[in-house]
């Protein structure tokens, strides 16, 4: 299934700090996936393979101003005050126009594969 041309992609590059990354992954994934409730239609949180200390965070949502409803509310300032000490500072999102973007179904690939 395709779609293009709607909505933003905002990203958050995460640095956490030594010996932190487990902690950070298991607090931080609840609030990630919290943009949903905030009207994003996808979200996801990529940990490094490589030290396993970055993190990129991403989430779609239709406006900009939707994300900074999600990002600046009572939940995710008690999410960021949580881990406070686990990552670097200062926090960039950045945001990207969505010019297209496609995903496979996991049951279709299954059922090629077969």
């Amino acid at each position: 299934m395709s779609q293009g041309g709607a909505g933003i992609l905002a990203e958050v590059r995460w640095a956490i700090n030594p010996f932190r990354g487990d902690r950070f992954q298991e607090l931080w994934t609840p609030a990630a996936e919290a943009a949903l409730d905030f009207g994003a239609t996808g979200w996801a949180l990529y940990r490094s393979k490589e030290g396993n200390l970055d993190f990129i965070q991403h989430a779609f949502f239709p406006t900009k101003d939707d994300f900074e409803r999600y990002w600046y509310s009572e939940e995710l300032a008690a999410a960021r005050i949580e881990i406070q000490g686990y990552y670097q500072v200062p926090l960039l999102p950045t945001f990207h126009t969505i010019a297209g973007i496609g995903f496979l179904d996991p049951a279709t690939v299954a059922a090629a594969a077969q």
